[in-house]
């Protein structure tokens, strides 16, 4: 079961996903509930294995965390306040007029802007906020990050999806009509083995491209450039990513 229209990249990855993805700072979703005055509802729109809505629990009474890709939702982490829903983004089994935060993690480049721009007007309180953010390349060392942009850029570019672009340049270039927040810069910060990096590389939508493709994995191409950089492939190194956000509240203000 999928949403009609969805581009599903990522299903056939989905436990690869919940293993590999970088997990989102506390401090993001604690800015994030200190931008509206009311925590009862909070959607998480395109959860894919529930990151983002396990860091607003703590913040709101309710989360809602949809996703068109039931194979997504299947390897969401569980928790009584959060309602998992199969749903695209741009139709919601949300009420009117009833959500807080709406939180879109990695995710928005995805979608059709228009439609779901009207389905968060529809949605959002008018006091609430919408925020979508994404995250930009790894670093870890001059050399290993030398090997993960010859896999990113050469081996796997020409794979990328052409919605990959908005990532790229930080969200900077999505549309977004809302009053915009300014935000403070975040940052996601993971300990992995040589291994767990190239897991986190099969997550994404290139790398499954190129596989199949090519039927073979794509990661063979620099692997023996990743180990001398890496050193032991069993040595935990520090990952870190760059967050991209944009926040913003609805232009009409009439209710202030």
């Amino acid at each position: 079961m999928k949403a009609k229209g969805f581009k599903d990249y990522f299903s056939q990855r989905a436990a690869d996903y919940a293993r590999y993805r970088p997990q989102y700072p506390e401090e993001l979703f604690r800015y994030l509930a200190s931008l509206v005055a009311r925590h009862d509802l909070a959607w998480d729109c395109a959860t894919g294995n529930g990151q983002a809505a396990q860091g607003l629990v703590p913040f709101f009474k309710r989360v809602v965390a949809t996703d068109a890709s039931i194979r997504q939702i299947e390897h969401a982490y569980p928790h009584d306040r959060i309602d998992y829903i199969v749903a695209s983004a741009e139709r919601s089994p949300l009420e009117s007029s009833s959500v807080d935060l709406i939180a879109v993690a990695t995710a928005v480049h995805w979608f059709d802007f228009d439609r779901f721009y009207a389905e968060v007007d529809r949605v959002l309180r008018p006091d609430g906020v919408i925020a979508v953010w994404c995250y930009g390349w790894t670093s870890i060392s001059p050399g290993i990050d030398a090997v993960t942009a010859t896999y990113g850029r050469d081996v796997v570019g020409p794979y990328w999806p052409p919605e990959r672009r908005f990532v790229d340049e930080g969200y900077r270039t999505i549309p977004f009509p809302f009053m915009e927040i300014p935000s403070p810069p975040f940052t996601l910060e993971r300990e992995w083995t040589m291994e767990e990096l190239i897991g986190y590389w099969e997550t994404w939508s290139a790398t499954r491209m190129y596989s199949e493709q090519h039927h073979a994995h794509p990661a063979d191409e620099v692997r023996e450039k990743l180990e001398m950089a890496w050193g032991d492939p069993a040595a935990k190194r520090l990952v870190r990513w760059p967050l991209h956000l944009r926040a913003g509240r609805k232009k009409d203000l009439s209710f202030v």
